[in-house]
């Protein structure tokens, strides 16, 4: 079992396989994962997070592709 609790956004639809999923670990570190693929984990600082999401927020990734 996984030692983080995992939130998903609010944006996702029910069980959709296909959602962000947030979780902070004992040390504070955030953590993203798609939840299609929850062996996959992304750990980043604060300060990074903020920077995407306030981007995210602001529509300046809209229409990027990964």
């Amino acid at each position: 079992m996984s030692r983080w609790e995992w939130r998903k956004s609010s944006f996702s639809a029910g069980d959709a396989p296909n959602c962000v999923e947030l979780a902070v670990s004992s040390v504070g570190a955030p953590r993203l994962r798609e939840s299609a693929d929850p062996a996959t984990v992304i750990t980043t600082t604060r300060p990074a997070l903020r920077a995407m999401l306030s981007s995210v927020k602001a529509g300046r990734l809209d229409g990027v592709r990964g």
